[in-house]
């Protein structure tokens, strides 16, 4: 068997993750690929719903959008029916995810089982973690690993076995109107970037992917552009009232927030890569461009959440903020929108209410900044942060409440 399908026998992938993004991006691109759909997910009333619903449909809103159905799928309780999920992945052809890079690791347990099952003489199977963190795959292969060792597998038995390959994916879905069932509602824009090493000369057929030879400066360049542009315009939109990411973006003095961290975010990735300026400068305006489509009612309470993450080391704030300041570039902007993600808190929001339980304990500016950054004393950057943490909670302890 091999990742190009035969006619009697067709393709077929097992995607964990049925949520919004699992249906209306990864899911699409691999049903329209060919590939027999299977969703695995842990919500048992998602499953359900899927498997009493023959059909749903993707609604591409604004300029140049379309609407497209997906079909001839079926979904697997990952909780309650393990064998039925195992048996799948030992015949499939790709294996993707979309659960977010924390859970990577309650999904590798089936994927090492599966691999265990897999027929003899059957093609590697493509391991593809689709989260927003960098080199996502190399963190599912590792727990992947390290189960199938129990599974009796040694790691020349999984190389024989599976092949891993990391992506940058790039989607905005945003929350769903009430209602609207398995449909989804989703920007056109689309970006699904697969390092193509690791399949030699068995690249699997995806129309949409973007096969590249080198990730790393595209991962990047997404993380530090689009997710960081995205999370300041949630954190300042938060803070002056606004509900929905366009109307912050609506907003000039919040836009100018925004625009001033992308340009720093500019200066590293130009600094770093080699990017062309005008290139990163196209690509920034592409990008406010899309968080400012009306038709995307994304609110920035959803977009906002889980600031812990977001704040930490190597993520969308830090992660450059850290690196200017090691060139010994500014990055006045980026702290400023760390202040505002400081200020997040949002009900329902477990890291909100834990950031802000943070902020009223009792450690000291400098060791609280640490602990959320990763940033310790000596570095260029820790001074800042540590001033940034003590602003943030002298503006808590004024808050009304």
């Amino acid at each position: 068997m091999s990742p190009r399908a035969t006619s009697a026998q067709p393709k077929s992938a097992v995607h964990f993750g049925a949520g919004n993004i699992g249906r209306g991006f990864v899911g699409l691109l691999l049903h329209n690929a060919g590939y027999r759909l299977v969703f695995a997910d842990v919500a048992a009333p998602l499953i359900d719903a899927l498997n009493a619903t023959p059909s749903y449909t993707v609604h591409e809103v604004g300029e140049g959008g379309g609407e497209h159905t997906v079909e001839g799928y079926e979904a697997v309780n990952s909780a309650s029916d393990e064998a039925g999920l195992v048996e799948r992945i030992a015949r499939a052809d790709v294996v993707t995810t979309a659960v977010g890079p924390t859970i990577l690791k309650f999904v590798a347990p089936a994927i090492a089982r599966g691999l265990a099952a897999r027929p003899a003489g059957a093609a590697p199977l493509a391991v593809m973690a689709c989260e927003n963190a960098i080199n996502a795959t190399d963190i599912l292969e590792r727990e992947i690993r390290a189960c199938a060792a129990a599974e009796g597998l040694d790691d020349a038995a999984v190389d024989a076995r599976a092949v891993f390959a990391n992506t940058a994916v790039d989607r905005i879905v945003p929350n769903q109107p009430p209602g609207g069932g398995l449909d989804v509602r989703v920007e056109p824009y689309f970006e699904w970037a697969v390092e193509r090493g690791p399949f030699g000369d068995a690249v699997p057929e995806v129309p949409g992917v973007t096969w590249v030879d080198s990730l790393g400066p595209y991962i990047e360049r997404k993380l530090f552009t689009v997710n960081t542009g995205h999370a300041a315009a949630a954190y300042f939109g938060r803070a002056a009232g606004r509900e929905k990411i366009s109307d912050a973006l609506a907003d000039p003095e919040i836009r100018s927030k925004v625009e001033a961290v992308l340009q720093e975010t500019k200066a590293l990735l130009v600094a770093k890569y080699g990017f062309a300026p005008e290139e990163q400068e196209a690509y920034v305006r592409k990008i406010l461009g899309r968080f400012a489509n009306p038709e995307l009612p994304d609110t920035v309470e959803r977009v906002g959440r889980a600031p812990l993450r977001k704040l930490s080391r190597h993520e969308r704030f830090v992660g450059p903020a850290a690196e200017l300041a090691e060139r010994g570039l500014g990055a006045s902007a980026l702290l400023e929108a760390m202040g505002a993600a400081l200020a997040f808190d949002a009900a329902g929001d477990d890291e909100a209410a834990r950031l802000q339980a943070l902020l009223a304990g009792d450690a000291t500016d400098a060791q609280l900044a640490e602990e959320l950054t990763g940033l310790a004393p000596g570095h260029p950057l820790h001074d800042d942060v540590v001033r940034i943490v003590a602003r943030a909670r002298q503006a808590r302890a004024v808050r009304p409440a």
